[in-house]
């Protein structure tokens, strides 16, 4: 029996059809209560694999892989029972779907209707936001999963579920946002006839829209941005030489940002032709190009960080679409004002919280599970928006080093590791704003290397001085601003740290030890302290955790279970 007929028949009974008519006699239907039972009970062989005898594998891009019974997708799917023609057992979903990519619920939604016939709804978890003002009809975490559904029944050649979801797409076409038909319309560009009707109103949309030509050419083929300018152009919405579209001096500058070259923005804007606002170059680094080039261009200084494109979009607008929390921080410690908002009001934390889906932003961290960026990014335009200042001093320890910068430098060393363990995403965002990379580590082992390079020979090598190079300054600036910036934008996270790092005794950390029994003692003291560490970090993950499941306020939590020895050694100053 052909597929698409099994499916609409497997419809027609479920909806409680009694019989049907062949050859001018009447047949009477199996029991519909008996075919839901088969229909669950096929569906339960997906779910269950570890008891169904699977014989195949489907392998999504981070690596998951989902077990599948050949003879059951190639009864159902044309597409299947091709690429099982050749006994493969295992399908890379980037292979088979590589202009698109399907996530793992979609793809499990797509696997349900082929194994039971039933058709799905939208899945409340999977399609809300974080915004609870939202109705979740047509956030980006609901249109991405439509279309990925879309797309994934397009592959597997089932055409009715295609019409299904694309009528679904159609009915929330004029509740979505122009940037979320941008992704609608690539991937019914891509499904060809089966989408003409989803890619006509698409496209109808776009033209009326404000979304600019440099927009609509990164995100579309080229035939439909063209026919999307000529929509305008006949309306009379663009006119030719209008500042929708960049001229050649403009494009030279986004090519050059293309390459990551920043230099040559450089050169050019020496041009005068045109200049960083003008060109909307920081938008466009922002948006599309590398994170340290976006921080190379801010780090000249020729741009006004709030400056507004033609969408009347902000560069914080165009980051938070973006979801790099990095790129975010950049903008806000460069004075990027969190409480512009667009045109139709919204806030750059909007548009972030819009974005993210709410099992991704709420879900209980797991061991080993990082933070994610979406999650990230709205705890920092959330702490942005608090304005809280800058706070000048990393800490209450380092303000009682007082002026021995060598004991500074090992506190704040021992305090980015530390944070660098427990909250590794966090971390990397204030270290690569801080450009600690670029700076040498400050160890242990180089003070007694330094003391005895000074040392006399009847000396003792703690009462050798110690020589502040301007290496160690460097360092010295790194860290601080990394300490600030994690108070400044992770404050719970620096709450933890400072319960276990600022309760320390640092006049400890100053005492000169002598002798070997005193060198071993520190160190016994230091086990003692990860053993403390290890255990104040469970409770307060575990406090933030009940904290997070309760209230709808966002708080920063850890993404590593335990400090790892072999990937850390902290160190304690002499």
């Amino acid at each position: 029996m052909d597929n698409r007929t099994g499916f609409s028949d497997s419809t027609d009974i479920i909806s409680g059809s009694s019989g049907v008519s062949y050859a001018g006699t009447t047949l009477e239907l199996p029991n519909v209560s008996a075919l839901n039972r088969l229909s669950e009970t096929l569906e339960s062989i997906l779910l269950e694999p570890a008891n169904s005898f699977s014989d195949a594998k489907i392998i999504l891009s981070g690596g998951r892989e989902i077990p599948v019974h050949r003879c059951i997708l190639s009864g159902r799917s044309p597409f299947f029972k091709n690429k099982f023609c050749d006994k493969n057992v295992k399908l890379k979903m980037k292979e088979l779907g590589c202009d698109y990519e399907i996530g793992y619920e979609s793809l499990i939604c797509a696997l349900k209707y082929i194994y039971s016939g039933k058709i799905m709804g939208l899945p409340k978890d999977i399609c809300a936001c974080v915004d609870e003002e939202c109705s979740h009809e047509a956030c980006r975490p609901a249109v991405d999963f439509m279309v990925e559904l879309v797309y994934a029944f397009h592959i597997f050649q089932i055409p009715e579920m295609v019409a299904l979801w694309q009528r679904r797409l159609l009915d929330i076409l004029d509740k979505a946002s122009a940037d979320d038909i941008l992704v609608i319309l690539s991937v019914a560009n891509t499904c060809g006839q089966s989408c003409e009707e989803l890619l006509s109103k698409c496209i109808n949309i776009l033209v009326k829209s404000n979304v600019d030509f440099v927009t609509l050419d990164k995100a579309l083929p080229e035939q439909i941005v063209k026919q999307i300018i000529d929509s305008r152009f006949n309306l009379g919405l663009d006119k030719p030489g209008s500042n929708s579209f960049p001229d050649k001096h403009v494009k030279r500058v986004h090519r050059a940002l293309d390459s990551d070259d920043v230099e040559l923005v450089t050169m050019l804007l020496r041009e005068g032709h045109t200049s960083l606002d003008g060109s909307c170059a920081l938008h466009y680094a922002v948006a599309y190009a590398d994170a340290k080039t976006t921080t190379e261009l801010l780090d000249l200084a020729l741009a006004d960080v709030n400056h507004k494109n033609s969408r009347g979009y902000s560069v914080l607008h165009v980051a938070a679409m973006r979801k790099e929390p990095n790129i975010i921080v950049s903008l806000l410690t460069k004075g990027a004002r969190p409480t512009d908002p667009t045109p139709d009001g919204r806030k750059a934390l909007q548009i972030s919280k819009r974005l993210t889906r709410a099992i991704d932003y709420y879900k209980s961290t797991e061991e080993g599970r990082e933070c994610s960026k979406g999650r990230l990014c709205i705890e920092i335009l959330e702490q942005a928006e608090r304005r809280n200042p800058l706070l000048g001093e990393a800490s209450a320890s380092l303000a009682m080093a007082g002026d021995d910068l060598r004991v500074k430098l090992l506190y704040l060393e021992n305090r980015v590791a530390l944070a660098s363990l427990l909250f590794p995403t966090e971390a990397k965002v204030a270290m690569e704003i801080a450009q600690v990379d670029g700076t040498c580590e400050f160890t242990l082992e180089s003070v007694y290397s330094q003391n005895l390079a000074n040392a006399q020979l009847t000396m003792d090598l703690n009462d050798a001085p110690f020589l502040i190079k301007e290496e160690h300054l460097a360092r010295l600036t790194a860290l601080s601003k990394t300490v600030e910036l994690g108070k400044r934008f992770f404050p719970r996270c620096s709450e933890v740290l400072n319960k276990i790092v600022d309760t320390q005794e640092v006049d400890e950390w100053k005492r000169k030890n002598t002798t070997p029994e005193e060198q071993e003692l520190k160190k016994q003291k230091y086990s003692q302290v990860q053993e403390a560490l290890n255990k104040a970090y469970t409770e307060d993950k575990q406090e933030f955790d009940r904290s997070n499941a309760i209230s709808s306020s966002s708080s920063s939590t850890s993404t590593s279970a335990v400090v790892n020895p072999r990937t850390s050694q902290f160190t304690f100053g002499n």
